[in-house]
């Protein structure tokens, strides 16, 4: 049930991050804001903001502080502030509430991830680590098939206050179900070994851990710049492409409909194969399938793509979770999965805005294609690097405790 509901916690996160892309031209067009393309881009940013802030933070504090406590916190949060969006007079007060709502969310998914990762033996975490960020795009497909027919019917405030339902069922399910954090009721049991295992960003940042946790934060970084910017831009693309709203989303929901399928799928292939030769293939995936977009393919294969978008983008990100779940020891697992998350929001933060000046600028659809693509190709170069990395400290000596389960 505490897995459960941390996933159910992970639905509402990706529906909150995906739910601005599905209201952005409403909000262009609709509030009298006095927006455009950049500015909306500069607003879409505001969440990923709130959630590097979030993420790097709740990391380190789930380690401190307890797992439960921070989930429930980081929930009530982003719940509250995703409501009052609905009520924003203007585009400050809206992108502040987006900014708040995102230290909420940013925090949850490293905090979740810690908690499930202790909930689950060792053989089965990389599979449940992939699994749990299903809840993501799943989120985000619910935003999508939720914005076709409640926007035109009841307006773009009305996406907003779904989360309403997070606040008065998961939460109160959290409450009832969520344990308290593993690592402290270990730490009391032999208080002298976790004096000697200190947590915190400093260990992350020295040896034997620096090369890698430089990596993987640079690797999520460029995946993060590809997956949220197709989730911000994509329904306002393909609208520029000449399609209506409705057809807008159905594209929207295609991306994250893959990336429900490519959850499932890395988290077969990344048991087999390893989480980060799988990762590497994803990217590469979702670098091509992008490239493909910008040749003006028939309608059938724009769809093909960017569910195979879905799949490599969000595949790649479960997949580095999974990679750095596995990777750190225990008393550092939280803050090592809020370093990467939370460093790799820098991605995130700079899609929006890097997409909307694209197209300010006059440069077009296939320049947002094609930066995207860019991005996943350099993801895919820095898992490689990783793995070279991670088997040069197997094959040493003084290897690091559970680089051989990467």
């Amino acid at each position: 049930m505490a897995v459960l509901v941390c996933w159910l916690l992970v639905v509402f996160d990706g529906y909150d991050l995906i739910v601005y892309g599905t209201v952005q031209s409403s909000l262009i067009s609709e509030t009298g804001w006095g927006l455009n393309k950049a500015t909306a881009g500069t607003i879409g940013s505001m969440a990923f903001v709130g959630m590097m802030i979030g993420a790097i933070f709740a990391g380190r504090m789930a380690d401190s502080w307890g797992r439960r406590r921070t989930i429930l916190g980081c929930a009530i949060v982003f719940s509250i502030f995703t409501i009052l969006c609905a009520f924003a007079p203007s585009a400050p007060v809206f992108g502040v509430l987006r900014l708040l709502a995102g230290i909420g969310l940013g925090g949850l998914v490293p905090s979740a991830n810690a908690l499930v990762a202790e909930l689950v033996t060792a053989k089965w975490r990389s599979t449940v680590a992939t699994l749990m960020m299903s809840g993501v795009p799943i989120g985000g497909s619910i935003a999508a098939l939720v914005g076709i027919q409640l926007i035109p019917a009841f307006g773009w405030q009305s996406m907003f206050l779904v989360a309403v339902l997070a606040l008065l069922i998961v939460v109160p399910l959290g409450l009832k179900y969520l344990p308290e954090t593993l690592t402290r009721v270990s730490a009391t049991a032999g208080k002298d070994h976790a004096l000697k295992e200190p947590s915190g960003f400093k260990s992350l940042l020295r040896a034997p851990y620096l090369g890698v946790s430089v990596l993987f934060a640079l690797a999520t970084i460029a995946t993060l710049f590809a997956w949220y910017g197709l989730g911000t831009w994509l329904p306002n693309l393909m609208q520029l492409a000449g399609y209506n709203l409705g057809s807008a989303l159905t594209f929207a929901l295609a991306l994250n409909l893959g990336a429900v399928a490519g959850s499932v799928i890395t988290a077969w292939a990344g048991t087999r194969f390893g989480p980060i030769p799988t990762a590497i293939a994803a990217a590469a995936v979702a670098a091509g399938a992008l490239v493909v977009l910008v040749t003006g393919p028939p309608v059938t294969v724009v769809y093909l793509m960017l569910v195979l978008a879905g799949v490599g983008t969000h595949g790649t990100q479960c997949l580095i979770i999974a990679a750095v779940a596995s990777h750190y020891p225990g008393h550092l697992r939280g803050t090592a999965l809020g370093w990467a998350l939370g460093t790799g929001r820098i991605g995130a933060v700079a899609a929006p805005q890097v997409g909307g000046l694209l197209l300010a600028a006059g440069l077009g659809v296939n320049s947002n294609f094609l930066a995207f693509a860019g991005a996943a190709a350099i993801a895919a170069v820095l898992l490689a690097a990783v793995g070279l990395k991670l088997k040069s400290k197997i094959s040493t000596p003084h290897s690091l405790t559970g680089a051989s389960n990467v």
